[in-house]
């Protein structure tokens, strides 16, 4: 479904969009902010910084683990529920790329950082 909808939306765009567009694959809360490097690295960190996505499959606690990171500094992961589609893209090849879009100053370490993955056209 999801290749069909990729497929109907690639068509629908001129080309001179195609050299600058990006399709988001989902947006989710960091998972695990509270146990790296973003409390200390919070004050440099804006909305629009690229993120890295680095693919753990023989992680102990999850074979989908997709870690997050900034600059060299891990952040977090891919929310478990919602890391099966991207680690799956990206043990393909995929280009998948991450972005952060809101930042909050919350005690709920699950609302301080709000990414969105994407792949670009």
């Amino acid at each position: 479904m999801r290749t069909i909808l990729f497929t109907l939306l690639v068509s629908l765009l001129p080309a001179s969009a195609l050299a600058q567009a990006s399709i988001i694959v989902q947006q989710s809360p960091l998972a695990g902010f509270q146990y790296y490097d973003g409390k200390a690295l919070w004050n440099e960190m804006k909305v629009g910084d690229v993120l890295t996505l680095v693919r753990e499959p023989d992680n102990p606690h999850d074979a989908n683990a997709v870690r997050v990171e900034w600059k060299g500094s891990r952040l977090g992961y891919i929310p478990r529920r919602e890391n099966a589609d991207v680690a799956r893209q990206m043990d393909r090849g995929a280009a998948v790329k991450a972005r952060i879009v809101k930042l909050t100053e919350a005690r709920n370490p699950w609302q301080r950082v709000l990414f969105e993955v994407y792949v670009d056209l």
